[in-house]
């Protein structure tokens, strides 16, 4: 375990939670380098090959860690920033503690799978529990919305040029609920000790409140139901310019689908100026439950 304090009695704990294949040497450097004088930034490592086997023993591990340090300092407030799986590892933990919310005081996400990664799921697409990837494919973005609605959150992506940091899908990182920052040509890797990073989250602490997404209440209703589909993993943008328009839905959002050569087949909501709003594909199990909710929402619009 790597922790950090001054002399005097901390003001506050700080949490950093690195994620799968790593260590907590970059992250804790990089929270060291934005907390608030008398802070205790607490980056514990949870073994390198322990990250490619299954999440729950980290959790329970983390769960430890966190209790002994809020038994020593049973009145101090704590903040948490965790990268990649570190925020999957942190949104079971609230979940499991809502005990806890009312001393966290904020909840940074560094390119977080909140809505699974696409990555895990072609390595594992059923589930059947092949290593990490079961649990880094599972859609937590029921947990962490809830977890926003009591403790200020950030989400920080990056965008390479094609809707993904290289590893996480833009759209998998979002949380309803949250502040969203997007930066661009920052590595999922390089998001660790990143300078741009550690800025927002230095922002973030110092903003009296939380600055949500807004979309339009037409394109919210829209991406909920495509996200509840059975199946659907968030995908890039990359072949976004090749989706037809499928619906329009109003306020100037469209409904867009594409099949690529294997016959996949991926949604994309647009807004009035097309840019891309949600990037999604279902495999060839769940094409029926998408092609009922795409009826749907074209019935609700009236074509």
């Amino acid at each position: 375990m790597a922790s950090s304090s001054s002399q005097q009695r901390p003001e506050r704990l700080i949490f950093a939670q690195h994620g799968w294949s790593d260590t907590g040497k970059y992250l804790g450097e990089l929270v060291r380098s934005v907390a608030p004088e008398q802070s205790e930034v607490v980056a514990p490592s949870l073994k390198f090959v322990n990250t490619w086997l299954r999440i729950e023993p980290l959790v329970s591990e983390k769960e430890a860690i966190v209790q002994s340090f809020l038994t020593r300092y049973p009145d101090l407030p704590m903040r948490v920033v965790a990268h990649s799986m570190g925020g999957l590892i942190w949104t079971e933990l609230l979940h499991r503690h809502p005990d806890w919310w009312e001393r966290v005081e904020s909840f940074v996400l560094v390119g977080s799978p909140i809505g699974g990664s696409d990555v895990a799921r072609l390595i594992d697409p059923w589930g059947l529990g092949l290593g990490i990837a079961r649990d880094l494919g599972r859609d937590r973005r029921n947990l962490a919305e809830q977890i926003a609605q009591k403790i200020p959150t950030l989400v920080i992506a990056t965008d390479l040029g094609n809707g993904s940091d290289g590893l996480v899908a833009v759209e998998a990182t979002k949380v309803p609920g949250s502040e969203f920052k997007l930066l661009s040509k920052v590595a999922h890797a390089a998001m660790r000790y990143s300078p741009e990073v550690a800025q927002e989250i230095q922002a973030f602490w110092q903003r009296p409140g939380v600055e949500p997404e807004v979309l339009s209440p037409v394109a919210e209703g829209v991406i909920r139901s495509l996200r509840s589909v059975p199946g659907m993993t968030a995908a890039g943008y990359r072949d976004f310019a090749k989706a037809k328009v499928r619906c329009e839905l109003g306020d100037g959002i469209t409904l867009r689908t594409w099949k690529n050569p294997a016959q996949v087949q991926h949604i994309y909501v647009a807004d009035a100026a097309g840019s891309c709003l949600f990037a999604g594909y279902v495999g060839w199990g769940h094409r029926r439950g998408l092609g009922r909710v795409v009826e749907e929402v074209a019935q609700d619009v009236g074509i």
